[in-house]
């Protein structure tokens, strides 16, 4: 039987690259320092220093490109899955909807 990473549509590729996250809600934008675990056409990994982030939360995610070679990545993205990964941080699962 084949595992659900065998089943994925698209390449997940290894970043472990630091990024800023703002959540976006209708009392407020915050602002959050992250790292992205991994990325692929339609979604990411990211490791926040929150306990949670809400499941539907709409995210606004930059990733700063370290190489004049490789543009920098911006993205609406929505959260799926969130799941502790410690005591103050989770690994938050997104599904990219734009990419700017």
């Amino acid at each position: 039987m084949l595992g659900y990473d065998d089943k994925r549509n698209f390449f997940r590729m290894m970043v472990n690259s630091p990024c800023q996250v703002t959540v976006l809600d209708e009392e407020s934008s915050r602002s959050i320092q992250a790292i992205c675990r991994d990325i692929s056409a339609t979604g990411m990994s990211l490791e926040v220093d929150e306990p949670s982030i809400a499941l539907g939360a709409q995210l606004d995610v930059q990733i700063e490109s370290t190489s004049s070679q490789i543009p920098s990545l911006a993205a609406s993205a929505k959260v799926v899955r969130c799941e502790a990964a410690s005591e103050n941080s989770c690994i938050v699962g997104v599904e990219i909807s734009e990419m700017r």
